[in-house]
């Protein structure tokens, strides 16, 4: 899947990290002509249920389904089989599930959307938590390696096993594109415009930045959900995208 040529709207994601299906309708009216695709997490989904999937496909808009489904293969495989039929086609499992759970559930995805008529789902893995850091990784998980070469590894497992792409930070992307090449999609979260603040997340990265080390998709929720202006505050993070667009396509190539 080529996303280098997608606009900086349709590369742009929306975290609904809300509590009500009014919040989430009031940020998806307001923001959907600034927005291409609209992440619904946990947060929302266990409070509202399906019906958030419908009111955004109703509004012309694409859902990330951010569930980071990890179980064993049976379950993750039938839960996103389930995602499919409720018309989600772009949603994120564990790459720490394994290369069973991984390749179970993308099979059977696909046959689910085939047998729909529905497009051919993307699935991104999830490698480490952007919350986390080498500490918790070594002392908390007792992982001894380096965080980097970790997600590294993390990464072409999961493109081994057939996922269209990975979920890690910017700073992840030199070697997960040696590892797993070009086409790979790699979606950024923790987007923080230099004007915003860090919140709770550690490994964070402006949205020029995302774009200039060659990042597909960029999620971002409070610097435009908490701003007094949302617009602005989207129009700003969309004007920094599309620079970082333009920069990249004049860059001379080696």
């Amino acid at each position: 899947m080529n996303t280098k040529n997608k606009s900086a709207r349709d590369r742009l994601i929306l975290a609904l990290d809300v509590n009500t299906m009014e919040e989430a309708r009031e940020l998806v009216t307001e923001l959907k002509d600034y927005v291409g695709v609209f992440k619904v997490g946990l947060q929302l989904f266990t409070s509202v249920g399906p019906d958030i999937i419908k009111m955004i496909q109703d509004e012309g808009r694409e859902i990330f389904f951010d569930g980071k489904f990890h179980d064993i293969p049976n379950t993750v495989a039938k839960a996103s089989a389930n995602l499919i039929k409720h018309g989600v086609t772009f949603f994120n499992i564990h790459t720490t599930g394994g290369s069973k759970m991984i390749s179970t559930t993308v099979k059977l995805a696909k046959e689910t959307a085939k047998s729909l008529g529905l497009p051919k789902p993307t699935i991104l893995g999830v490698t480490v938590l952007t919350s986390f850091g080498q500490r918790t990784l070594t002392e908390e998980l007792l992982i001894n390696q380096n965080i980097d070469d970790y997600v590294g590894k993390l990464a072409k497992l999961g493109r081994d096993s057939g996922l269209d792409g990975i979920i890690a930070s910017a700073t992840d992307i030199p070697k997960i594109r040696k590892e797993c090449g070009e086409d790979f999609i790699i979606l950024c979260p923790a987007i923080r415009p230099t004007w915003s603040v860090v919140n709770d997340q550690i490994r964070v990265v402006t949205p020029s930045d995302a774009i200039k080390s060659g990042v597909d998709y960029l999620v971002v929720g409070r610097p435009i959900t908490s701003a007094k202006d949302r617009v602005s505050a989207a129009k700003l993070v969309l004007d920094e995208v599309e620079e970082a667009i333009e920069e990249m396509a004049c860059a001379p190539t080696e």
